[in-house]
């Protein structure tokens, strides 16, 4: 991810006087409140809607040839669990194949305009190559902060409180656990299960509460993915989400996926210098409440 301010909170500043005397030890604060804030830790969001809500999947396949970038072997088995998985826990999910860069804004654009009054969230998935902060649709990239800026509360009143899910499968680096053969010697054969890497690096965090950002992969990492299978965050993201969808706090299950996930390591593989490697998911959460997605009532 991007670099952080650097923190400039607790420093003591000198107030220069006019006679050019120095005055040491005034701390300044930014904020004060008033009173104290009696906050519950068990609070949670409000999950008893109407409908779930929203699931925007983005799958990219292919891509023009002039991106020069190598077919996803493998995502549109992602594709397949993912709204399996999503549409069991009774969300309306939306998925697109190998969409213009036009069509998927146009499809983003529709969501973000969408009446979600009676929705408890919103979840939007990109399966496809990245770089910096950016994802690939068939014939251009897509800066992630754009999207996730519709979707904030002045953008979109119906959200505004609301957990708001982003999941990446993609690369963001060039590594594996050490520096590796560049990626354009990935595998084509879509007959036997071996891993190939998503390409790109993507980084991004929104500005505002009530956002969660998923990763694949750590930054500056390779995300590994099977051409028969899919790739391995998805599959065991999904697994997850089957096995404890119901009963864990999204983010307890967030890290369970991780652990699943950097258990495996790269067996079969075109690429040599890649067996063995591993990869470990992470996300970055903006939520201020505790998120479940238990049963809803008939």
């Amino acid at each position: 991810m991007a670099s952080p301010a650097k923190d400039k909170s607790g420093i003591v500043e000198k107030d220069s006087t006019s006679s050019g005397r120095i005055i040491a030890g005034v701390t300044e604060t930014d904020a004060f409140y008033g009173g104290s804030i009696s906050l519950d830790p068990a609070e949670e969001y409000k999950m008893d809607h109407k409908k779930r809500g929203l699931v925007l999947i983005f799958n990219q396949e292919h891509f023009f040839w002039r991106l020069g970038m190598p077919p996803r072997n493998g995502t549109n088995m992602d594709r397949y669990n993912l709204v399996k998985r999503f549409e069991v826990m009774n969300f309306e999910v939306r998925a697109f194949d190998n969409l213009k860069l036009e069509e998927v804004w146009d499809k983003i654009a529709e969501a973000a305009e969408d009446d979600h009054t009676d929705s408890d969230c919103f979840v939007c998935i990109f399966l496809s190559h990245g770089e910096n902060d950016h994802v690939f649709a068939y014939d251009g990239k897509i800066c992630i902060q754009d999207v996730t800026a519709l979707f904030k509360g002045k953008k979109c009143p119906s959200l505004a409180g609301k957990p708001k899910i982003f999941i990446l499968q993609a690369c963001r680096g060039d590594k594996h656990d050490d520096p590796v053969t560049p990626m354009d010697v990935v595998d084509h054969d879509t007959k036997t299960n071996k891993v190939e890497v998503d390409a790109g690096v993507v980084y991004t965090l929104p500005s505002g509460a009530d956002f969660l950002m998923c990763y694949s992969v750590a930054e500056g990492y390779y995300s590994h993915r099977e051409t028969v299978n899919g790739s391995w965050y998805i599959q065991d993201l999904c697994e997850i989400l089957k096995e404890h969808g119901q009963a864990l706090e999204f983010t307890e299950l967030l890290t369970l996926v991780n652990r699943k996930v950097s258990r495996r390591s790269v067996g079969r593989c075109n690429d040599p210098s890649a067996i063995g490697k591993k990869q470990v998911p992470c996300f970055a959460s903006m939520l201020t409440k505790k998120l479940y997605f238990r049963p809803k009532s008939d």
